[in-house]
């Protein structure tokens, strides 16, 4: 099929790669215009323009999508599907018009839970054992149009938001592949979304990020591995932020953000329940270092206790 395809970050580049391999026909990339980024705040190009480009494949990057010029552009494309997969930007119901045989998008949850901007995030802080990929026939709400295929994927206890998007990335490009072959021999039909079991992923504030030591150890766990790689957790002792990248749950107990013991082999923190086991952090400005590393140059001590305030540092 000619295909338009729209998506900005690396979530999209293997669906980009599966459409241009699979013998699709792609006539145009959308993606987000080039922002600053770095110290520097040079230009970025986002990863699905390099990958695009790379393919040797037309890039547009429009600011919006409801200029007449825009959509004139996707006209001249003439695509028979549009492909959609963590675009950014909204598709006005003129754009969605354009193919011939409408948009679908690729989601990564199993609708009609976590809809919204941050599904594999939510799902991680949420505790939910399971979550998926669906390829959804779209329409002009948020995620709300109906269901032509998905497929789950188990949450393990080691599943960082970064391994999970890895991992759903590649099972929605297989299953977008699907879904076209299925809808080129129609064989596959759009199924309404269930009114019930409604949930909304919505966007991942920093403020979030911050520990709240009195929640259980497993909710703290949580949180780390739903903030990891972005924004990060963080934690505050003495005057210093830290970021903590990865733990273990433990057993121990003791009065909420207090370090029960600090080592090689990691800083056991007391939660609201059972304790962490802090194994991976980073001072700011500095490097993602080991508890041994860290602890080597800025020592941390039984006793000593992490700012215990929840979605905030001012409280002890």
């Amino acid at each position: 099929m000619r295909v338009v395809f729209a998506g900005t970050p690396g979530f999209a580049v293997p669906a980009l790669h599966a459409l241009n391999e699979g013998g699709h026909d792609v006539t145009l990339v959308l993606t987000q215009p080039d922002r600053p980024a770095g110290r520097g705040l040079d230009p970025a190009e986002s990863a699905v323009k390099r990958a695009a480009v790379a393919l040797g494949l037309p890039v547009f990057q429009p600011t919006t999508l409801s200029d007449p010029a825009a959509r004139t552009r996707l006209h001249a494309a003439a695509p028979e599907i549009l492909v959609v997969a963590a675009y950014g930007l909204i598709l006005p119901q003129a754009v969605l018009d354009v193919p011939d045989r409408g948009a679908v998008n690729i989601h990564a949850s199993l609708l009609p839970r976590w809809r919204g901007a941050a599904p594999i995030q939510r799902a991680i802080l949420a505790g939910d054992p399971v979550t998926g990929v669906s390829i959804m026939q779209m329409d002009a709400g948020l995620d709300t149009g109906p269901v032509l295929m998905r497929a789950e994927a188990a949450i393990t206890p080691e599943d960082t938001t970064g391994t999970l998007h890895d991992r759903l990335a590649v099972l929605g490009a297989a299953l977008l592949l699907d879904a076209l072959k299925g809808i080129l021999a129609g064989t596959i039909a759009p199924v309404p979304q269930a009114t019930d079991g409604v949930t909304y992923a919505r966007k991942i504030e920093k403020s979030e990020a911050r520990i709240d030591w009195t929640g259980a150890a497993a909710t703290v766990d949580r949180q780390i591995r739903a903030f990891n790689p972005f924004p990060g957790a963080v934690a505050q002792i003495r005057d210093t932020q830290l970021k903590v990248w990865r733990a273990a749950l433990g057993i121990e107990s003791g009065q909420p953000g207090m370090i029960l013991r600090a080592g090689a082999e990691g800083i056991v923190v007391a939660c609201g329940v059972d304790s962490v086991i802090l194994t991976e952090l980073q001072r700011a400005g500095g490097k993602r270092l080991s508890a041994g590393e860290l602890l080597r140059g800025f020592p941390l001590a039984s006793g000593e206790r992490f700012t215990t305030a929840h979605a905030g540092l001012g409280k002890r």
